[in-house]
């Protein structure tokens, strides 16, 4: 009953949507000022290019609805942050937590394969 009543409140609820909003903002607020590249909206993300490679892990990074990064904008590198984006909303701010959690390795990162490891670029998309 406590199980459920957490998972109703934490989960796809107003308060995990609340983090993603926060989150977008604190990205915004952290990677408008380093941007040296164009700044746009691509769907349900906000896409910040020309960041220094320092400001983000391997080629980006999602945080709310904002995807960091110098140039990793491939179609399927956003098809696979928009994924995150779900994610964000999904867990609001437990889901640096679980994701740290989740561990380091995108191969065995629970969130990263649900994004896509093709569409991520951590494996070669199979051949048909």
């Amino acid at each position: 009953m406590l199980i459920r009543l957490l998972r109703d409140t934490l989960l796809d609820s107003p308060l995990s949507r609340l983090g993603s909003t926060i989150a977008t903002g604190i990205a915004l607020a952290y990677g408008v000022p380093l941007s040296t590249g164009r700044i746009e909206r691509r769907n349900r993300l906000i896409v910040l290019q020309g960041l220094p490679r320092w400001a983000f892990r391997r080629g980006g990074v999602c945080v709310g609805r904002v995807y960091l990064t110098s140039r990793n904008v491939s179609p399927r590198v956003l098809r696979h942050e928009e994924r995150h984006v779900r994610q964000w909303e999904r867990y609001g701010m437990l889901f640096p937590l679980l994701y740290g959690l989740a561990g380091a390795d995108p191969l065995r990162n629970r969130f990263e394969i649900e994004a896509g490891l093709e569409d991520g670029g951590y494996v070669r998309p199979r051949r048909g």
